[in-house]
C-alpha cells in the first residue's frame, strides 16, 4: 500500500493507542492524538519496518532524544526530564518542531531500533507460573529460556521481591537494592505455593541484545517507558544494578532463536525441566512465520518435555488453548495479557490459560 492509502491506518492505530494502551499516562494520551491528527508525523511510520511499524516505536524514539540531551521546550512535559508541565494546547505544535529539528536521528531509530521494553513487572506474574509449572511436573530444578528477551532482566525472576498484598509476599529477602514489585492478586484462586524450586540455568535472545554496560543501548531501554511513569524507572534501575552485580544474564544475539533453544536444550542436565517464555513479542510475526513458530515449539514440547510459557494478546494465544474465563470487570481488556501453559501429556499436548494480567504485572487474576 501507499502512504496515503496507510495514513488513515495509522491514524486509528494511534487513537486505539491513546484509548488503551497508554490511557493511565496523560502524556502520552495527549502526544498519540497529536499524532494521529497530523500527516507529517504520522509519515514517519514508513521509516519503519512493517512488523514494527506501531505506535510505542516511534514514541519511544521521541523519548530517546529528550533522555539524549537534546534542548527543546517539549522536555517541559516529560517527568523523565524533570519536566512537570500538564498537557495543553502548545504541545502538538512543540512536538512537531522537534520532529522536524530531530528527523535524522527518528528515522534512524525507526529504521533500526525495535521497542525493548524488558517490563520486569512481569516477573510478578511469572514467578508464580514457575511455580505452578514446577508443581505440574514435579521438578524442582528449572531451566529458564526467554524468547525475545532484550536486556534479559526477566530471566532474574528468582532474584526479586513479590507483595501480593493480602496473598502474601514471595522471592528473594527483602534488601535496598533488590526489586520490590506490588501485584494486586485478584479473584478467589490461591497463589500457587512457594514451592521449592530454583533456577539452574537461563539464557535469553533477542535481535538486538542490549547490554547493561553499554550507555547509549540503556538510553534506549529507558527511553521505551513511560515518561509519567517513575515507579518502572526506578525499579528499571534496580533490575539493571542487579545485573551488572551478577553479570550472567546471558542474552545472545539471534535471527533463529529457536534454533539457539534447540542447542540449548541439548546441553541441559537430566532432570531439568526447560521453560520457554515470551511475553509481548509474538505480535511482531508475520502470520506465516507465527504458524510456523507455533508448530516448532510444539514439536520441541513433545518431543522434549519443553514447556511453553507465552504472555501475549488473547487474539495470539495458542490455537488450542480452551476460551479462558472472562476478564472481570473492572479491568481493560484492550491491553490484558493472556498467560497460557503448553505442556507434554500422555494424550497429547495440553494447553491451558494461567492467568490473565495487567500487561506490566501490577494486578493478576489466576486462571488455573
Amino acid at each position: 500500500m501507499d502512504i496515503a492509502t496507510l495514513m488513515p491506518v495509522w491514524a486509528a492505530q494511534y487513537r486505539h493507542f491513546a484509548a488503551h494502551e497508554c490511557q493511565e499516562d496523560p502524556l502520552y494520551v495527549a502526544v498519540c492524538l497529536a499524532l494521529s491528527d497530523s500527516p507529517e508525523m504520522l509519515a514517519l511510520m514508513a521509516e519503519a519496518p512493517e512488523t514494527q511499524r506501531r505506535p510505542n516505536l516511534l514514541l519511544a524514539a521521541l523519548h530517546e532524544r529528550l533522555l539524549a540531551g537534546v534542548v527543546h521546550p517539549l522536555a517541559a512535559y516529560f517527568p523523565s526530564r524533570g519536566g512537570k508541565r500538564a498537557p495543553d494546547a502548545e504541545l502538538p505544535g512543540l512536538l512537531l518542531d522537534l520532529v522536524r529539528r530531530e528527523r535524522a536521528s527518528l528515522i534512524q531509530h525507526l529504521r533500526k531500533r525495535s521497542t525493548q521494553t524488558n517490563e520486569i513487572g512481569r516477573c510478578a506474574v511469572l514467578w508464580p507460573a514457575l511455580s505452578y509449572v514446577s508443581q505440574q511436573t514435579g521438578c524442582s530444578e528449572l531451566a529458564l529460556f526467554d524468547f525475545g528477551s532484550s536486556a534479559g532482566l526477566n530471566l532474574a525472576v528468582d532474584r526479586y521481591r513479590y507483595d501480593y498484598g493480602p496473598m502474601g509476599q514471595r522471592g528473594a529477602p527483602e534488601a535496598p537494592d533488590t526489586p520490590r514489585l506490588a501485584c494486586r492478586w485478584q479473584g478467589s484462586a490461591a497463589l500457587p505455593s512457594a514451592a521449592a524450586w530454583r533456577l539452574v540455568a537461563r539464557l535469553g535472545c533477542d535481535l538486538a541484545p542490549v547490554d547493561v554496560l553499554d550507555a547509549e543501548a540503556l538510553r534506549w531501554l529507558r527511553a521505551c517507558l513511560w515518561p509519567s511513569d517513575q515507579e518502572r524507572a526506578q525499579r528499571l534501575e534496580l533490575a539493571l544494578g542487579l545485573a551488572r552485580r551478577h553479570g550472567d544474564l546471558q542474552v545472545q544475539p539471534s535471527s533463529e532463536g529457536l534454533a539457539l533453544l534447540e542447542q540449548w536444550l541439548d546441553e541441559l542436565p537430566a532432570g531439568v525441566q526447560p521453560v520457554l517464555l515470551n511475553t509481548w513479542v509474538l505480535a511482531y510475526f508475520e502470520a506465516d512465520a507465527l504458524q510456523a513458530h507455533r508448530a516448532r515449539v510444539a514439536d520441541l514440547v513433545r518431543g522434549r518435555g519443553l514447556a511453553w510459557l507465552s504472555a501475549e494478546a488473547p487474539s495470539l494465544a495458542p490455537p488450542d488453548c480452551p476460551p479462558p474465563r472472562a476478564l472481570p470487570a473492572g479491568n481493560q481488556p484492550g491491553s490484558a495479557s493472556l498467560w497460557t501453559l503448553q505442556t507434554a501429556h500422555a494424550s497429547g499436548l495440553r494447553t491451558q490459560a494461567l492467568a490473565w494480567s495487567h500487561p506490566h504485572g501490577r494486578w493478576v487474576h489466576w486462571l488455573a
